[in-house]
């Protein structure tokens, strides 16, 4: 079986340019995030369970999943949300696990995921890569990118993610993405060591 390395890093940090990079020397890459979403348009059990507890209007005609309205339903609310997490997370793991499986003969594979500690997701994996940018570079780049978010949105939302202290310390591995520093030989350094760690 493929080792299975998980990225992840805050909001800006540029967790997924580092996994472009991953993919472009020719690693598969699971974007949990994006899975997610296509997992909850696709999977019908899980639909009707987000219908049967959101209601009906967590979806658009067309089958859509309708993000404004959840997030809403959702928002300031632990509990709720904590129920949302507890519908998708399982459907999102068995997603993944068949991934794993179409994958096996990879030397390794990498998951990324935003939120790889807040989620519990990590303790499944062999090693865990942070992609690490100050708080302030993080913003700028948000603001340049997402032009619908404004600077205390950002805040909130780094707020409401672990600390990155916190994740370099539960990291086995940080790149460094800081507008100083170049990516790439970071990233083939660790392609380079994955390799020989599943020789």
């Amino acid at each position: 079986m493929p080792l299975q390395v998980g990225i992840t890093g805050g909001i800006g940090s540029g967790k997924s340019l580092v996994c472009r990079i991953f993919g472009l020397l020719g690693v598969p890459v699971y974007d949990a995030d994006s899975r997610a979403k296509s997992v909850m348009t696709s999977d019908g059990i899980l639909i009707a369970a987000i219908k049967k507890e959101f209601g009906s209007l967590s979806y658009r005609q067309d089958g859509s999943l309708n993000n404004e309205y959840l997030a809403q339903a959702v928002f300031g609310n632990a509990d709720r949300l904590s129920l949302l997490n507890s519908l998708v997370h399982p459907a999102v793991g068995a997603d993944y696990s068949r991934w794993v499986e179409q994958h096996r003969n990879s030397r390794y594979i990498i998951k990324e995921a935003a939120l790889l500690f807040e989620a519990g997701s990590y303790t499944a994996l062999d090693k865990i890569v942070v992609v690490y940018a100050p708080e302030e570079v993080r913003i700028k780049r948000v603001l340049k990118r997402d032009p619908h978010r404004n600077r205390q949105q950002i805040i909130n939302i780094i707020a409401r993610q672990l600390s990155d202290e916190e994740k370099r310390k539960r990291a086995d591995f940080v790149i460094v993405n800081d507008d100083t520093q170049l990516v790439i030989p970071q990233v083939i350094k660790l392609h380079e060591l994955f390799q020989k760690l599943n020789g």
